[in-house]
Order: structure tokens, then C-alpha cells, then sequence
């Protein structure tokens, strides 16, 4: 199956039209003309190589919905016409302890991103969503419900899941204080969420002007963290907080609002942060933990729940050759809150 996508070349190169030429379908694949893309920031680390690695040329979109049109004779969980979604996985190995617990994203000899990893039969390497079709294996295909907005729903398979995952894990609920760092495209997310999962949400700012913002997504009210007085009294303040922000940042700043037993988890910078004093996490019995994405049933479970209660993220429509435009505006955080590619823009060749 051909089909054009966008690619970037070299790490200094734009993303401009790729020919692909997609498998045929093994008995258990899935194929999917995409419908939306959502822009994820590791799209666009990927693209220019923040991170090392990259293998280009490299096709980024992890966070697709589409509606299926062809299915392999095994497939049993989907049907010609579903409307579907893939996210950041596309294959595991499926027999590890991890696999056995729906935790794909872990798996003990590596998941298979649903871009820039090479596929586990062949090694070629996957091109991802800023493309007409996809074909992806149809236990890593996940069912779109019934009353849920698909123009906007593409960010919930990445910024979605990475927020709802560890909310879950720590048993947000009705009264549970949970703080959110960041307001961006996670930091959103987790605030929607955390909101419609019961929570007292506050958002944890460095500056003045989020109040209105965070209000209208959910948020009880705005902790602005360069003042010391307001900082001092929400000290033990917090049951789970949650840090968004996607650069090395002092992690000091929250540990003290963590009431005891109460836990950080990292879902955003990667890599070094500054020293850590560690005695608020001694004395309090605090963690600090990390979290990735979450696994097929976990983000299945997320996209129902979503769907029962109209929690979707706050999207900005482009088309497909504005994507380099928006690269350099998320690089500048001009967006609210995420980009979604209209995959009706892009010109598709017929299906072969």
C-alpha cells in the first residue's frame, strides 16, 4: 500500500512529502486510512534530533485516529469501517511478565514504537501518523467509543494516556488533593482529568495569568510558586502532584507540599534535573516516581472514561503542510493546549 507522509530528512531539514510504501497486511494486521494526527513535542524532538538517535528519513504521529479499511483473516477485534485509534506502541512482544500485565509500554525485550523503532518481523523501520494509511498489528488498535469527538480526540493516545496512567496508578478519587505542574499540553490534560476523576486540582505556576485558563479546564484555583507566604502555607498541602513541565527544573520547589505519604511522579523532563534534597522525601515518607504512556487496556480504559465524561483536550486545527509552522510555534508555546493535523489535507493516493 503506498501512501505520501511527511517527513524530515536530517535534523536541520523540514518535513515536506514522503512517499511510503506500507506492508502488506500479515493475517493479524489492521489497515487504517488516518482521519487525524495529533502534534506531539516528541514529534518534534524526533525531527531535529534533540534526543539522539533518530533514524531518519523519520515520519513522526503517534497520536492517530482513523477508520479501518482492510483487515487480515485473523482479526477478530476490528471491522472494515470502525473508527479506531493507534498510539504510541504498535507491537511488544507479548510474552514477558510486563506483556502479561498490559504493561506494553515496559516490555523486557523492548516495545515497538509506533515510529522510529524497526518492526519486530521484518526491521524496517515504522513511519508513523503524519500520513494517509497505517497498518498495525490489531491488538495494538484500539476501538474508538461511540460519542467521542474524533477531531479532537488524537492527543488523548499520548498526552491523554501519559496524565491518566499515573492519576490511576496513585488512586485519584473524589478528595484527593492533587496539585499539577505545567499548563501545557500534558499539564492540561492532567488537570481535566485529575477534575473528572474527583480531585481538589490546583495548578502550580511561577506566574500570574493562569487563573482564568485553568478555571475554565477544571482547576480549583492557581498556587503561584515565587511567592513564598502562599508557598509556605500549602506546605503538606498535597496527597499527588503531578509535574508536566518537559525541562530540567528544581524539584525542591514541590517536594514540601507533598503532605506525608504523598507522592511526585515525573511525566515530562527526561534525563538530569538538579541536586535533590532528599530529606523532605526521609522525613515525610514522600516519593518522587516516573511514568510512562500506559498500556493497550489502560489506554483503552482511558479513552471510555473520556467518552463517559466529555473530557477531551483543547485542540488547534492545521492542516498537514502546516506542519513546520507549528513545530516552530510549539517551540515557542503558542499553542492551546495541542495541534491536530486534518488528514483530509494531505492528498492520498488510492489504496492498492
Amino acid at each position: 500500500m503506498k501512501t505520501i507522509g511527511y517527513a524530515a530528512q536530517a535534523a536541520d531539514k523540514p518535513l515536506a512529502p514522503f512517499e511510503i510504501e506500507r506492508r502488506d497486511l500479515r493475517a493479524n494486521d489492521v489497515a487504517i486510512e488516518i482521519l487525524y494526527c495529533g502534534v506531539c513535542h516528541s514529534d518534534l524532538h524526533n525531527a531535529r534530533n534533540d534526543w539522539g538517535g533518530t533514524t531518519y528519513p523519520v515520519v513522526p504521529g503517534h497520536e492517530i485516529i482513523g477508520r479501518v479499511t482492510e483487515v487480515g483473516p485473523d482479526v477478530t477485534r476490528h471491522a472494515v469501517g470502525d473508527t479506531v485509534a493507534v498510539g504510541c506502541l504498535v507491537d511488544s512482544c507479548q510474552h514477558c511478565d510486563q506483556c502479561h500485565h498490559d504493561h506494553e509500554q515496559y516490555c523486557r525485550e523492548g516495545r515497538t514504537d509506533t515510529y522510529g523503532a524497526p518492526d519486530r518481523v521484518t526491521g524496517d523501520m515504522n513511519y508513523g501518523g503524519y500520513s494517509g494509511y497505517l497498518v498495525a498489528r490489531e491488538e495494538f488498535v484500539l476501538k474508538v467509543p461511540d460519542g467521542l469527538d474524533i477531531s479532537k480526540a488524537a492527543p488523548l493516545l499520548c498526552a491523554g494516556i501519559t496524565t491518566y496512567s499515573p492519576l490511576r496508578a496513585a488512586g485519584v478519587g473524589v478528595g484527593s488533593r492533587v496539585g499539577v505542574v505545567g499548563l501545557g499540553g500534558l499539564g492540561h490534560m492532567a488537570v481535566k482529568l485529575a477534575h473528572a476523576l474527583g480531585a481538589d486540582v490546583t495548578v502550580l505556576s511561577r506566574t500570574k495569568g493562569k487563573e482564568a485558563d485553568a478555571a475554565e479546564l477544571g482547576a480549583d484555583r492557581v498556587l503561584i510558586t515565587t511567592d513564598e507566604a502562599a508557598m509556605k502555607q500549602a506546605a503538606n498541602g498535597f496527597d499527588f502532584i503531578i509535574d508536566t513541565i518537559p525541562v530540567a527544573h528544581d524539584l525542591n520547589l514541590y517536594t514540601p507540599l507533598l503532605d506525608i505519604d504523598g507522592t511526585m511522579v515525573l511525566v515530562g523532563q527526561v534525563g538530569p534535573v538538579p541536586e535533590l534534597n532528599t530529606a523532605p522525601l526521609v522525613l515525610g515518607n514522600r516519593r518522587i516516581a516516573g511514568s510512562l504512556i500506559g498500556g493497550i487496556a489502560e489506554t483503552q480504559e482511558m479513552l471510555d472514561f473520556c467518552a463517559r465524561n466529555d473530557v477531551l483536550p483543547e485542540v488547534e486545527m492545521i492542516r498537514m503542510d502546516q506542519i513546520n509552522e507549528a513545530f516552530d510555534r510549539m517551540e515557542k508555546s503558542d499553542v492551546r493546549y495541542r495541534f491536530v493535523i486534518d488528514m483530509a489535507s494531505l492528498e492520498k493516493p488510492e489504496a492498492a
